[in-house]
């Protein structure tokens, strides 16, 4: 039997994006797109020593998706795949991630770049990337490989405008 899991929101993602068109595909394509998370008050002493990192790991909620599909097609191709085989908003849980780059920290607002996520998304949780643990040699990138042969990196700004 399936169990009912709830999550409470800790912030809100700031971003310059106000519709899906024209976000990057993934967070390492937005390097130059500056954006912040506030966090609400009384989870803002959590960020205490999150400036010392680099990069974070943003955990949250894809709130304007109202669809689930287990089939659907990434902005790469044409083709088709499993929903666990793509990074699709169109999740049976509809949660997404992105690894931000920390610009600053200010109280309770985190300021980042790298950034591939709507204006106002519900912001679930925040980790802080950590090479020595997140980083893995000999990864396999399953059907992406091929679109990103001899060093080629795919259009990203007309992608996701399809």
């Amino acid at each position: 039997m399936m169990k009912k899991i709830e999550f409470s929101q800790i912030g809100v993602i700031n971003t310059p994006f106000k519709e899906q068109k024209g976000i990057p595909i993934q967070a390492s394509f937005g390097e130059d797109i500056e954006a912040s998370c506030k966090i609400f008050e009384e989870y803002s002493t959590g960020l205490k020593d999150l400036d010392c990192f680099s990069h974070a790991i943003l955990i949250y909620y894809f709130h304007k998706c109202k669809e689930v599909k287990m089939i659907a097609r990434p902005y790469l191709e044409e083709k088709e795949h499993g929903i666990f085989a793509i990074r699709s908003p169109y999740r049976p849980n509809k949660l997404g991630f992105s690894i931000v780059k920390i610009k600053k920290i200010d109280s309770d607002t985190v300021y980042f770049t790298e950034v591939d996520i709507l204006d106002g998304t519900p912001l679930l949780d925040i980790k802080p990337y950590v090479k020595y643990f997140d980083h893995r040699d000999n990864t396999r990138a399953g059907w992406i490989e091929k679109h990103f042969i001899d060093g080629n990196i795919p259009d990203k700004t007309i992608l996701n405008n399809k």
